[in-house]
């Protein structure tokens, strides 16, 4: 895979229309800029399609815009709707409350190698300071060391080491074998071992797991893990806790898949026909 390949930053969303605004801004601000963006709508009211809309002559590079109605949360399904209007050898899935700096596109290029999957991590808003980033549009991901200290100081960010933009080298490679811990919120992954586990599984509805899910058949299929700390970082947005009454059920259906053999999601890439992809069924896509 060439250095200039393109990217596909598949970002997901659901009624936070002040979010994605901000998530795309921090998008337009890429020093790297061959990549597209593809926004994984998990079902949202009209007002997140005009916020799109309202980017479209702003970016340079593709927007594109995938939909389903909302039946619950269905991350694994709606992420894999995105995966299936992309174009990019490599997938980067952000949360659409999320704030890269102008960096991050670049910074996984660079981390990039076949037969790897790169995580990264994330430092958390509070609720104050995220709702004067998004009242104010002040331009987080834009801010210095010396700002992050403050807001740090001040408690309105969790973590300050996060920022620091380091070396590791061969560091990245140390949990290579393990799935804990790693997050869709900031994951990218090789477009040709998506299609080889077949993406995620839509299996999993409710919140959470399905991201672990992913991460444990990319290991068996034989992909690495490199970390990405201290070189993807993103800020986070504060929201308010996600409804986790399914994470039992989730749980059960992750130990199953770890207890087992299975490379392939239950119902992944291959269980959304050509209809629901291209927009003549449940799902709808829109371009740039």
């Amino acid at each position: 895979m060439s250095g200039a390949a393109l990217i596909s930053v598949i970002v997901t969303t659901y009624n936070r229309e002040d979010a994605l605004d901000a998530a795309l801004r921090s998008l337009a601000h890429q020093s790297d800029r061959n990549f597209e963006i593809v926004i994984a709508d998990d079902g949202s009211r009209p007002d997140t399609a005009r916020v799109v809309e309202s980017w479209h002559a702003r970016l340079p590079q593709p927007l594109k815009h995938v939909r389903h109605e909302h039946m619950g949360f269905r991350g694994g399904e709606i992420r894999n709707r995105g995966i299936r209007a992309s174009s990019g050898e490599i997938c980067i899935f952000l949360d659409g409350d999320c704030l890269a700096s102008a960096d991050f596109i670049a910074a996984h290029r660079r981390l990039y190698e076949p037969g790897w999957f790169v995580t990264g991590n994330r430092i958390l808003l509070s609720p104050e300071l995220t709702a004067a980033v998004l009242a104010r549009g002040l331009e987080a991901e834009q801010w210095s060391f010396a700002a992050l200290l403050q807001q740090w100081l001040s408690g309105g960010i969790n973590r300050l080491l996060p920022t620091l933009r380091l070396p590791l080298g061969p560091l990245r490679k140390l949990n290579g074998a393990s799935w804990q811990g790693a997050q869709t919120c900031n994951l990218a992954v090789a477009r040709r071992d998506l299609d080889r586990i077949d993406g995620f599984d839509s299996a999993y509805t409710g919140w959470g797991l399905e991201d672990s899910d992913l991460v444990v058949r990319l290991l068996r299929a034989g992909v690495r893990r490199k970390d990405g700390r201290f070189a993807t970082g993103v800020l986070h947005l504060w929201h308010p806790p996600n409804d986790r009454s399914q994470l039992p059920v989730n749980q059960a259906r992750l130990d199953e898949v770890i207890g087992g053999s299975r490379l392939r999601a239950l119902h992944g890439l291959s269980a959304l026909s050509d209809a629901t992809a291209s927009g003549r069924d449940d799902a709808s896509v829109a371009q740039q």
